[in-house]
C-alpha cells in the first residue's frame, strides 16, 4: 500500500495547520475536564457545567478515558490522575460484579440493566489506551474487557458483535446494529496495537466485509444500520423516532464518513502486520465518502451534513450534528493521505471551514453539538456539549499516520521526539 504527499499545497503540510489543530485541542481538553464525577465523567451542558443531579455514564467515562489517555501520551501535564480516575471507575461503580460487563451508567435503576455492545466496545477502547499511557489498572481492565467481548459478544458464526444482553447474559436483542459494529471495528485496530495480536485484524475485516463491502455497497455505499438477527435490513427501523441518537431511521452519512476513515485504518494496519490485505479497501473507503458528500452535503440548500436520509436520499432529519462533521474532515484526510487527490484536499478544506464558522464556540467553549436545519445552535437531538471524543480525535487524526492507532501512534511519535 502506497501512500501519497500532495503535489499541491496542503494543509496537511502546513507548519500553522498543525499548530491550529493542537491548540484547537487543548482548548477542547480544557473544557472537558470538568465532566469529572466521583464514579466517571458526565454530561456537561453547553456552558462546561455538570448538572446537580449529574450521573457518571459508561459511555462518556470510557470516551474521556481514551481521550484523556492521548493528552497524556503526548505529555500533556493533567491528564494523568483524570486517565487513573476513568480506570478506577470502569474497574468498579460503573462493572457488574456480579455478572460481569458494564452497565450504562452507574447505579442503574433496576437489577436487569442491559449489557450493549456499544458500550462494551468503548471501554475496550478506553483500556487499551490507558494500557499505552502506562496507567495502573489498565492492563486488568483491558483482560477483563477483552474476556467479555470473547465470551458474549463476538460471534465467530457471524463475524461480527451481538448487539445486546439482558444483565445476567441470558437473554439476547434480536437485532444487529451497524453502529456497534463500527465502534468495535475501531476497538478491534487499537486491541491489535495494544495485544500485538493479528486476530483482531482479522476480526475487523469480517466486520466490515458483512457491514460495508456486502449490505453498504448494495445500497450505493450508503450504510444500512438495522438488521434483524439474521442480518436482513430493517428498511423501517425506528420510521416513528427518524431522529433517535442513536438508532435512526434511515440511512446515516457521518457514519458513511467515519466507516470509509476506518477502512482506511484497517487496510493500513494490515499491510503493516504483513497480513493479505484486498484493495477493496481502500476503493471502498473512496465511494463510501464519495456518495455520503453527493448525498449528504447541502442537500436542503444549506451548507453542512444533514443527520439523516430516506431510502430516496431524501433528507428526513436536517439537523447538522459536530460529530457528523469531525467524521467528514477526519476521512478527507485519511483519503488525501491515502491517494493525494486533491479532491480531498477541497472537502478537507470545506468542512474545517464549516466547523469553524458554525461548531466552535469560542464563546461557550467546546462546540456547538447540534445545529438546527438553519444552522443555528439547538439542543433537539443532544443538549449540552458532553462529547470530547469526535472533536478531539478530529484534531490529532490529521497529525498521524493511518496506521498504527491513534494511541499507539502518539506513543511511537513521543519515543522518537528528540531529546
Amino acid at each position: 500500500m502506497d501512500t501519497f504527499q500532495p503535489a499541491f499545497s496542503s494543509w496537511l503540510n502546513a507548519p500553522a495547520h498543525q499548530h491550529w489543530l493542537a491548540a484547537e485541542g487543548l482548548r477542547l481538553l480544557a473544557f472537558a475536564k470538568a465532566s469529572k464525577l466521583p464514579e466517571g465523567f458526565g454530561n456537561l451542558d453547553d456552558k462546561g457545567r455538570l448538572p446537580a443531579n449529574g450521573q457518571a455514564e459508561t459511555m462518556n467515562t470510557a470516551r474521556m478515558t481514551h481521550s484523556f489517555a492521548m493528552a497524556h501520551i503526548q505529555g500533556l501535564p493533567g491528564f494523568a490522575e483524570l486517565v487513573d480516575h476513568g480506570v478506577q471507575a470502569l474497574s468498579g461503580p460503573l462493572k457488574d460484579a456480579e455478572h460481569g460487563g458494564w452497565f450504562a451508567s452507574a447505579h442503574p435503576v433496576h437489577d436487569n440493566t442491559g449489557k450493549a455492545a456499544y458500550l462494551h466496545a468503548f471501554v475496550a477502547l478506553a483500556a487499551s489506551s490507558a494500557v499505552v499511557a502506562e496507567r495502573p489498572g489498565a492492563q486488568a481492565l483491558l483482560d477483563d474487557a477483552i474476556n467479555i467481548i470473547d465470551t458474549h459478544f463476538w460471534s465467530e458464526e457471524e463475524g461480527a458483535m451481538r448487539e445486546s444482553f439482558n444483565r445476567d447474559w441470558s437473554e439476547e436483542e434480536a437485532y444487529r446494529g451497524a453502529n456497534s459494529n463500527m465502534h468495535t471495528t475501531e476497538a478491534f485496530l487499537a486491541l491489535a496495537d495494544v495485544t500485538d495480536d493479528n486476530r483482531w485484524l482479522v476480526r475487523a475485516q469480517r466486520i466490515v466485509e458483512r457491514v460495508i463491502h456486502g449490505h453498504a455497497a448494495a445500497n450505493d455505499y450508503l450504510v444500512v444500520e438495522h438488521f434483524d438477527r439474521d442480518w436482513q435490513p430493517l428498511r423501517d427501523y425506528n420510521h416513528d423516532n427518524p431522529a433517535d441518537g442513536f438508532r435512526p431511521y434511515g440511512t446515516t452519512p457521518g457514519h458513511g464518513f467515519e466507516w470509509a476513515r476506518l477502512l482506511l485504518h484497517l487496510e493500513a494496519a494490515r499491510v503493516q502486520a504483513g497480513m493479505l490485505t484486498p484493495g477493496w479497501l481502500a476503493t471502498d473507503a473512496q465511494k463510501l465518502f464519495d456518495n455520503n458528500c453527493r448525498h449528504g452535503w447541502s442537500v436542503d440548500g444549506l451548507p453542512g451534513i444533514v443527520y439523516t436520509l430516506d431510502w430516496n436520499n431524501r433528507a428526513v432529519v436536517s439537523h447538522r450534528l459536530h460529530w457528523t462533521h469531525c467524521e467528514a474532515s477526519a476521512a478527507a484526510s485519511a483519503l488525501l493521505k491515502r491517494t493525494g487527490d486533491e479532491q480531498y484536499e477541497a472537502w478537507y478544506r470545506l468542512f474545517w471551514e464549516f466547523c469553524d464558522s458554525h461548531f466552535i464556540d469560542r464563546e461557550g467553549g467546546s462546540w456547538h453539538h447540534e445545529l438546527d436545519p438553519h444552522n443555528r445552535p439547538s439542543a433537539d437531538i443532544w443538549g449540552g456539549k458532553p462529547d470530547l471524543y469526535h472533536a478531539w480525535q478530529a484534531v490529532l487524526i490529521p497529525r498521524l499516520p493511518l496506521a498504527p492507532s491513534m494511541a499507539t501512534a502518539l506513543g511511537q511519535v513521543s519515543q522518537s521526539a528528540p531529546v
